[in-house]
């Protein structure tokens, strides 16, 4: 959606708003509640307490790996179009003066596919964590893994997963919010693996794509099928958090969790 644009119609209600009304509700729909697709620094400006977020691993950029030609132009492209050096953003920040470390993933570069610089900043925020003895909270929005990147996109999963077990073993929680959509090798190593995994309304959470699912098993899926509210139903989500109860929602999981304002 561009604010250039003279009106935007919901996919939900189709109602035509203005642009610059559903900026102003978090990107959500006024009447139907629908969740349209958000950027990172966006998310930050309604999540973190107002100057706190200090950006890490700002310079970290994709090389070429497996040599794969127009690989270069892509991320270039990318870059222009989504105004991100990659496809997230993390750092530290606190919320209601309580320090936590934020990853923020956007669907707006290249699908938000987990290349070799994604999966770095992910495992290097979550173990900026267990350093820092901070709580993490990841935002996934992807399509998966980066295949531009052949083995070293799929090396990422291991990697990111291995992190999360270490905060784990430090006694630190992992919040992950699912965005629509998060998919593919993504939904398949860290995004699962939460203590506890929060949805976006809506959101498609899954492995394959729903026409990928159909056509392998050439049967009809049920309504709804990989919805976040599909997957509150069968257990693979814990509760659905529309945008704006969201910094309330993380001010109570960090207090029942044991931060207090002004921890370290």
């Amino acid at each position: 959606m561009s604010d250039k644009a003279n009106t935007i119609g919901c996919p939900g209600c189709k109602v035509t708003y203005d642009p610059q009304s559903v900026k102003a509700n978090l990107m959500v729909c006024p009447s139907c509640g629908h969740h349209y697709r958000m950027e990172p620094f966006d998310r930050i400006a309604y999540l973190a307490d107002p100057g706190s977020f200090q950006e890490t691993c700002r310079n970290m950029k994709s090389l070429n790996p497996i040599a794969l030609e127009g690989y270069e132009d892509k991320l270039t492209e990318a870059a222009k179009k989504s105004s991100l050096a990659e496809a997230v953003i993390t750092g530290t920040c606190s919320i209601d003066e309580v320090p936590v470390v934020l990853a923020l993933m956007s669907f707006s570069f290249m699908g938000g596919s987990m290349g070799s610089v994604v999966g770095e900043k992910i495992t290097r925020a979550i173990m900026l964590g267990v350093e820092k003895k901070r709580p993490v909270i990841i935002y996934a929005t992807s399509g998966g893994a980066r295949m531009q990147e052949g083995i070293f996109s799929l090396m990422q999963m291991a990697k990111t997963s291995s992190a999360a077990a270490e905060l784990d073993r430090a006694g630190l929680p992992l919040f992950m919010v699912l965005c629509d959509p998060t998919t593919g090798g993504v939904t398949a190593s860290f995004a699962m693996l939460g203590d506890i995994n929060i949805a976006e309304p809506g959101a498609l959470i899954g492995f394959a794509g729903p026409r990928v699912i159909e056509g392998t098993i050439k049967q009809k899926l049920p309504e709804g099928f990989q919805r976040a509210e599909f997957q509150l139903a069968k257990g693979f989500v814990d509760y659905i958090a529309p945008r704006k109860e969201q910094r309330e929602l993380f001010i109570k999981l960090l207090k029942a969790h044991g931060f207090r304002k002004g921890g370290k």
